[in-house]
């Protein structure tokens, strides 16, 4: 492989995966990052899966590095090859990062965003996740997160109440998780959840800053 923090794709295109959601949630999120994310410098993704997003957003926001990332070696694969497809000069190698483990290989970062992990992964991932962001913003960074979550004040929808039981008959570390869970560990952290917004397909979108960082 080279220089273990970076994945390299064979020559192709058969590594290239695809998620139909990704077609669909993308504009609706690029819309809310454009709000959120800094004008320029790095944005970390982390399990970026099929690197459709991270083509996407690269493409719209071109003063920003984005630097994608995933564990599983399809994804990797499936990055690598979009990554060389789109030749575009701010969507960098993609990085071996697996959010539930400290060895994260990126020193720093100007925001932290996740897309539909945290239901589809152990709840050692999104504290992970939580630990990692941490280490890499700045005071005032963002971490961004998309996907089905359950909140105390919103009705949950039939179709994601459905969707979680799937998931737990899957595997039983898999399922929705509660937005005020997450922002209690954030909270231990040092996050501040700032803004939450409703998406189509019943997700959310959620917005916390870092409000001391032991960076600065």
């Amino acid at each position: 492989m080279g220089d273990r923090r970076f994945y390299e794709a064979p020559a192709g295109s058969q590594a290239r995966r695809s998620a139909p959601a990704a077609l669909r949630n993308r504009e609706p999120i690029a819309d809310v990052l454009r709000q959120w994310l800094p004008e320029s410098g790095t944005v970390l993704e982390v399990a970026s899966g099929t690197g459709e997003h991270a083509v996407y957003f690269a493409e719209r926001f071109p003063g920003l590095d984005w630097q994608a990332s995933d564990t599983h070696p399809d994804a990797l694969a499936s990055l690598a090859a979009r990554r060389n497809e789109a030749a575009l000069p701010n969507l960098l190698a993609p990085v071996v990062i697996d959010a539930s483990q400290a060895d994260w290989p990126v020193d720093r970062a100007d925001a932290v965003l996740n897309i539909n992990m945290a239901h589809i992964s152990p709840w050692s991932a999104s504290l992970g996740l939580i630990a990692g962001a941490t280490r890499v913003l700045e005071t005032g960074g963002p971490l961004i997160l998309y996907g089905p979550w359950l909140k105390d004040d919103l009705e949950t929808a039939p179709s994601n109440v459905a969707f979680d039981a799937e998931l737990k008959r899957r595997d039983s570390a898999w399922g929705l998780r509660r937005v005020e869970d997450f922002a209690d560990a954030a909270s231990r952290a040092g996050f501040v959840l700032a803004q939450t917004r409703q998406m189509p397909a019943n997700n959310l979108m959620l917005l916390f800053r870092l409000t001391n960082s032991p960076r600065t």
